[in-house]
């Protein structure tokens, strides 16, 4: 059983960066998508549902869309730039995540809508790479 497991091991240590980029890969894209929805600018949902100024509300828009395009770019970015770029797009993911959460879903705090939305994994995949940069 150990030799097993330690063939496993051996396996899985070997494609472990690709563990990270498929997940950058992931909520990278899913960003680029939240974003890109909110075109053209200034977006009218996130100004006549949040009363957002046309400004912040297409400020929102972009930032999706560019939180997404970086953070899948700067994996590719192997030095410390790249590092940088990767923890700025999990900062940003995290603030956005929070904040839509505390005015658009207040209401799912701590309830199984909560932990079985896209918004909670969003979320976590922001922390993630605030925590983790581009170490693999």
């Amino acid at each position: 059983m150990h030799n097993l497991n330690n063939k496993i091991n051996s396996f899985f240590s070997n494609i472990d960066a690709l563990a990270s980029s498929i997940f950058r890969f992931g909520i990278g894209v899913a960003f680029i998508i939240h974003g890109s929805k909110k075109f053209p600018l200034p977006p009218q949902g996130l100004i006549e549902y949040f009363g957002l100024s046309p400004m912040l509300a297409s400020t929102v828009a972009l930032s999706e869309l560019l939180t997404g395009l970086v953070l899948i770019i700067s994996g590719f970015i192997k030095n410390p730039f790249g590092n940088i770029l990767t923890r700025l797009s999990g900062l940003n993911i995290t603030i956005l995540m929070i904040t839509i959460l505390i005015f658009a879903h207040k209401d799912w705090f701590f309830t199984t809508k909560l932990f079985t939305s896209e918004q909670i994994f969003l979320l976590i995949g922001g922390i993630y790479f605030l925590i983790k940069g581009n170490r693999t």
